[in-house]
């Protein structure tokens, strides 16, 4: 029933900006604790930020913490991730996920995207 798709990656130079978005073609968008995370070839999934369900609290890594802003239009059934200052190693597949209990932790989440690719040049 939850289905999550990403847009808005793409080519963007060092120092670059670029928003991200991630829609629910469900109806239950508004319930969920929402999150971001990030992979790159021969790499971990790794977790990058995430909102609780009315956008009151949200949560960063260290590594992206000051440049990137995690945000949620329920309405819209939309999540956003605005990356600023970007940095080759921001270079991944981003993606967007529903669900967690535990934030941080990937298998917690129960929904996935396909993910949307950012690449960063310097």
């Amino acid at each position: 029933q939850v289905q999550l798709v990403e847009s808005g990656g793409g080519l963007v130079q060092a120092g670059g900006s670029l928003r991200l978005s991630c829609v629910d073609s469900g109806n239950t968008f508004s319930r969920y604790t929402m999150g971001w995370f990030r992979q790159a070839p021969g790499k971990e999934r790794e977790f990058v930020s995430a909102i609780n369900w009315n956008g009151h609290i949200t949560f960063y890594s260290d590594s992206v913490k000051g440049r990137f802003t995690i945000s949620r239009d329920n309405a819209k059934n939309t999540l956003y991730l605005q990356l600023n200052s970007l940095e080759p190693e921001d270079t991944a597949v981003y993606f967007c996920a529903a669900g967690a209990q535990s934030v941080y932790e990937r298998s917690t989440y129960k929904y996935w995207g396909q993910g949307t690719q950012v690449t960063v040049s310097s």
